[in-house]
């Protein structure tokens, strides 16, 4: 009797322990074989390269290169890629970022293996599969009117605690209109001061603590 294919996964992380337990939770199942494995994004890109795995599981919190704009570069080389981010980023921008950038799916890795295992095969039939919490997630995301490029920059200059003054000086505009620039970012926000709007942007995943600030 013939036996199928297995399905050929590389794993993208850049903490071995983490790495070591994907093995470990993958080694049991039969249809499944970790074939490459990559410690950062460009890793991950030159690895994929060299593999062509039929699944990657990819962290979004990389060094050298993010987990998105991995997953942006080799979907934009090989179309048909196929891969999952696999995170502890729950920000509804995070999911909606790693999906533009071509992710078919997005898994916490704090849910539960079988969440991770019916990913992988579902994605491997070529199928989109986000689990109830991400598209729960996803439909906040709908709802809130994005930030824009200016605003990011005011927003991650809050996180930084910078004032008025140093923000204007940051981006070279006047403290007065540096003072605007948050004004609106908070009403745009619907929070009343600057310590609410870095949790509300932290809690979404616009900014990030991982040093994405």
């Amino acid at each position: 009797m013939k036996t199928s294919a297995k399905i050929r996964v590389m794993l993208v992380d850049d903490h071995f322990a983490i790495l070591m337990g994907l093995r470990a939770c993958l080694k049991p199942e039969g249809d499944i074989a970790v074939i490459a494995e990559a410690a950062d994004g460009g890793e991950a890109i030159e690895q994929y390269r060299a593999h062509l795995p039929d699944i990657t599981l990819m962290d979004l919190s990389l060094p050298r290169l993010d987990g998105v704009e991995a997953i942006r570069t080799i979907c934009r080389e090989f179309p048909g890629a196929r891969i999952i981010a696999l995170t502890t980023r729950q920000g509804d921008d995070d999911i909606h970022q790693a999906l533009r950038a071509g992710a078919r799916s997005y898994v916490m890795k704090n849910m539960p293996r079988q969440e991770m295992l019916r990913a992988i095969r579902a994605v491997h039939e070529g199928q989109d599969y986000l689990p109830k919490e991400v598209q729960a997630a996803l439909s906040q995301h709908e709802k809130r009117t994005p930030l824009t490029p200016r605003e990011l920059e005011v927003i991650r200059l809050l996180a930084r605690g910078c004032s008025n003054k140093e923000i204007g000086t940051a981006l070279g505009i006047a403290e007065i209109t540096a003072k605007i620039h948050v004004s609106h970012l908070l009403s745009k926000m619907d929070v009343l001061d600057r310590s609410q709007a870095v949790m509300e942007a932290l809690r979404h995943g616009i900014i990030h603590l991982d040093g994405a600030l």
